[in-house]
């Protein structure tokens, strides 16, 4: 007879924590420009032998699959900056309150859309992805023969790993290296394609992987202290000066500012080499590159350039096409992207799908800001999600999902984003937490993580352990006309509605017509009234329509209102 021994074994609660790279953000946060709020603080204090936590590697999959990479970890200083941050608060707050194990499976992949995450069978009423999944699995075909003559490695997925990782750096950041056979590339670009990498191969496809860029420049003299400067490189960089390293980040947002040491640049030729990174959904080298010094001394880096694709992310890895390869780059397919953005189900396939069917109480979802663009098609879409995970786990377990905090994303789409999540509530046993109160206009990452864990678990708490508290911020609710004005319900108000220190602000008005005007905004007797007198019969109303605001409404709890309009 053979047997199984199991030690360390806890019987409690399971949630299921998903999303995107705010639900993926680890305790530590990003390191160094993101952290989360005093993570070291939290990490020294994460002792919880009944909390646990598996986190599933990335993993895309055109088709489904039944195994994952990924193990359990108990809860302690040693193994906690690892863990979702999110998701850990979320937990901290159940183990506190009942002292129960809390399990939590941890699958997420930053950037990502929602429809990444649904089914085949739960996206069929959206035939807009169909034909997208049909030209992937086409192209995946007659790409894949071509691809098995290269290398592969595994896609990083922090700072540490990319630096690691050798991409012939010795060789290729080395001043004297030839690169006179690359595509001439023109710095600063918004997003790397075919076009301008591989111009002779007539493709026109965004290209997400691993690229080298080399600019070649002459001093005659040399300034002192000098500074090189960036914009933003999505997602990570590292580079080098005259093949000594200068600096390396990972942040797709964070423009870059690295010192250069004395002695590394020399009279005569230089050569800055950047090493790229991008992991899917955007690749740009945006922003003024320039070296310059507290004495204004100035050397622009724009302009010319020259670049090459070292690696393609295909099928979960990277595909690398060595410098001795490089005859046969010149070959190269259409290569499906390997962003998982760009093929639907693919992280249902590969994150959720062998997950399944382990016994769950529920589900916590951070999710939304790279579905931004489309909000009207996330009205449909997130419930669609919602409901297939159901019905692929047998049953109508809970979802509680966050409400993709402010943040400046230049175009004012996010609040309609914002509100299609509001519209979700719709669906039978959600709930949503709101975070206008914390959301920072620089930073789509906000490092409060702890409000956001703890109003997940207020949900929860409410919904399915039978614990008497105020569970959500306001909803809006319905508006009742009087006069010259407009008369505001809301849910969740608790012992009464409060204002925010600089008074009730981001509430606008439309009459007929449909333009909208700023609003006055009073809390009378529980209500909000809205008024403007530049329109004197209103129909309308909506507050924090903007892609960045300051909370301005509030329960008796301190729990901020969501953003929403009543127009349809």
């Amino acid at each position: 007879d053979t047997s199984a021994v199991f030690n360390d074994v806890l019987i409690g609660e399971v949630w299921l924590a998903s999303g995107q790279s705010n639900m993926e953000m680890p305790l530590t946060g990003y390191l160094p420009s993101e952290p989360i709020d005093s993570y070291q603080e939290e990490i020294d204090a994460a002792n919880y032998d009944k909390i646990r936590m598996l986190t599933v590697q990335r993993n895309m999959s055109p088709f489904p699959v039944d195994s994952l990479n990924g193990s359990w970890l108990t809860c302690h200083p040693d193994t906690a900056a690892t863990f979702s941050a999110t998701a850990y608060f979320f937990a901290r707050r159940l183990h506190k309150e009942f002292n129960v194990p809390v399990g939590i499976i941890h699958s997420s992949w930053g950037g990502t859309v929602a429809e990444a995450w649904t089914s085949e069978g739960g996206l069929t009423d959206f035939q807009q992805f169909q034909k997208v999944v049909q030209e992937y699995l086409e192209n995946t075909s007659s790409a894949k023969e071509w691809l098995t003559q290269f290398g592969k490695k595994s896609i990083p997925g922090d700072l540490e790993t990319f630096e690691s990782q050798d991409f012939e750096d010795a060789q290729i950041a080395a001043t004297e290296f030839d690169d006179s056979e690359w595509s001439k590339v023109t710095l600063p670009l918004e997003q790397v394609t075919t076009e301008v990498l591989l111009p002779a191969s007539n493709q026109a496809q965004d290209l997400h992987g691993v690229f080298w860029f080399r600019k070649s420049f002459d001093l005659q003299e040399i300034p002192q202290n000098l500074v090189l400067y960036t914009g933003a490189i999505d997602d990570a960089d590292v580079t080098y000066l005259n093949g000594v390293k200068i600096g390396s980040t990972w942040s797709w947002q964070e423009k870059r500012e690295y010192p250069i040491r004395a002695g590394v640049l020399k009279q005569g030729k230089n050569v800055l080499s950047i090493r790229h990174f991008d992991g899917g959904y955007g690749s740009n080298l945006n922003g003024p590159i320039h070296l310059s010094n507290a004495n204004k001394d100035t050397i622009s880096l724009e302009g010319s350039w020259k670049g090459r694709l070292y690696a393609d992310i295909f099928l979960g890895s990277l595909v690398t096409y060595e410098l001795e390869k490089t005859e046969a780059l010149s070959e190269r397919p259409v290569v499906p992207s390997g962003s998982p953005n760009d093929l639907p189900s693919s992280l249902f396939n590969g994150m959720l799908k062998p997950i399944i069917p382990y016994t769950i109480k529920g589900a916590i979802w951070y999710q939304g800001e790279s579905n931004v663009e489309r909000a009207e098609e996330y009205k449909t879409l997130f419930p669609s999600m919602i409901n297939d995970w159901r019905n692929q786990w047998g049953y109508e377990f809970p979802f509680y999902f966050v409400q993709i905090a402010p943040f400046d994303y230049g175009n004012d789409l996010s609040p309609a984003l914002r509100d299609a999540q509001r519209y979700s509530l719709q669906t039978p046993k959600t709930g949503m937490a709101i975070t206008m109160d914390i959301g920072n206009p620089e930073n789509i990452h906000p490092g409060n993580k702890q409000d956001v864990g703890n109003r997940l678990a207020l949900l929860a708490l409410a919904n399915d352990y039978g614990v008497n508290l105020l569970k959500s911020g306001p909803l809006y609710s319905a508006k009742t006309s009087y006069q010259n004005t407009l008369m505001l319900d809301f849910e969740y108000s608790g012992d009464g509605l409060v204002a925010g220190p600089k008074g009730l602000r981001d509430f606008e008005v439309a009459g007929e017509d449909g333009i909208w005007h700023e609003a006055e905004a009073r809390i009378i007797s529980g209500n909000v009234i809205v008024s403007s007198p530049s329109v004197p019969q209103p129909l309308h109303v909506r507050y924090g329509w903007k892609d960045y605001i300051e909370a301005s409404l509030f329960n008796s709890e301190g729990l901020p209102a969501s953003s929403f309009t009543s127009q349809d």
